[in-house]
């Protein structure tokens, strides 16, 4: 990663430049302001530590030029100052500064604040990936309608359910459940590889059809995989791997790609599991007609201990309003949005243009 730093003192601009370098950090060093902007429209730094008081351009200018331009990427900006009270502090935040430094810094402080400013940056980046890879799945599935959305607002309610219980306490907190929100969505991202004749066939599959369907799983699972092997420590990448293989395996072995069995099956997959086919009982599909929520809750009562772990089950039913209020209110916004995709294409509750 990159970081600029400008700073008109030479020799502190040579020490935050050494400290860096020690650890890893390709550095330039610029000594006034507008040079300093100069380089950051090169578009090469992620992160800029700019010194306050600078002639020509102080460092709360700089900060407040850099935010008002449109970049392709995040910038994280940290303010070196001399000045601690409260009123610069204010100022700096003002300016969109996102970190301080007060001057003279340790080496470890600047060490420290520079992993802050990775840790928001790695956040966007991964946002934007799981979004990315999110529509892509969608574009590729003939199910039409809010699934990846409800998708993840079932897996979010029974982790957020299960973060509670103290059997699962070490394992499901609120970055585990923000975690499977942002990933869940990635669940079918191996339909990608489906063929058309497949995966767009509006009636049920032959046996033969089915068999190549079921290797979406291995399919996701494989993509994502190669994806953790590059970064082995992005732990959201880890769980999307897990999602993507593991969501139709069934608790009892009967499932696929591996036919694991129990708690042999990464949790995220478990739970994946049954908000998958509570959104697939409860849509309407090219090859069913919606199921009622209470026809939805039985089948999966059915498939307590076979198809599902029962203690997701119990999750289940303890949020099933929680699950029926997602679906009614997403039905909602998607035939408000149909609503006004005709009264826009046919032109309802427009006047008539003049001929």
């Amino acid at each position: 990663m990159k970081v600029l730093v400008i700073d008109d003192d030479v020799v502190s601009a040579e020490i935050a430049k050494c400290t860096l370098q020690h650890f890893g950090y390709e550095v330039r060093c610029e000594y006034d302001g507008i040079e300093g902007f100069e380089q950051i429209r090169t578009g090469e730094y992620s992160i800029v530590i700019s010194d306050w008081d600078m002639p020509g351009m102080p460092g709360d200018e700089l900060c407040r030029l850099v935010r008002q331009r449109n970049w392709s990427s995040y910038i994280f900006f940290i303010l070196l100052t001399s000045h601690s009270d409260m009123g610069h502090l204010v100022q700096g935040l003002k300016a969109g500064a996102d970190d301080f430094l007060v001057k003279p810094f340790e080496p470890e402080e600047l060490i420290v604040r520079l992993r802050t400013g990775e840790r928001v940056l790695s956040l966007q980046s991964r946002d934007v990936l799981l979004f990315t890879l999110a529509k892509l799945t969608e574009s590729r599935d003939n199910e039409t309608g809010l699934h990846l959305e409800r998708m993840r607002e079932y897996g979010r309610i029974l982790a957020m359910e299960l973060s509670g219980w103290s059997e699962f306490k070490d394992e499901v907190d609120g970055d585990y459940v923000q975690m499977l929100y942002l990933t869940s969505p990635l669940h079918d991202i191996g339909k990608v590889g489906v063929p058309d004749s497949v995966l767009l066939k509006p009636g049920k599959l032959s046996r033969e059809e089915f068999e190549i369907m079921k290797r979406h799983p291995l399919i996701g699972g494989e993509t994502l995989a190669a994806a953790v092997e590059v970064a082995p420590d992005a732990k959201y990448l880890q769980m999307a791997r897990d999602i993507a293989l593991y969501h139709h395996e069934k608790f009892d072995g009967s499932g696929y790609p591996y036919g694991l069995s129990g708690e042999d099956i990464p949790l995220c997959g478990r739970l994946i599991a049954l908000a998958d086919v509570y959104d697939a009982l409860t849509s309407k599909r090219v090859y069913k007609e919606k199921f009622s929520t209470q026809k939805a809750k039985e089948i999966i009562l059915e498939g307590t201990g076979t198809h599902f772990d029962p203690k997701i089950v119990e999750a289940f039913l303890a949020q099933e309003k929680a699950f029926v209020e997602v679906s009614n209110h997403l039905d909602a916004s998607l035939a408000d949005e149909n609503h006004s995709s005709a009264e826009s294409l046919f032109g309802i509750g427009e006047p008539l243009a003049a001929n």
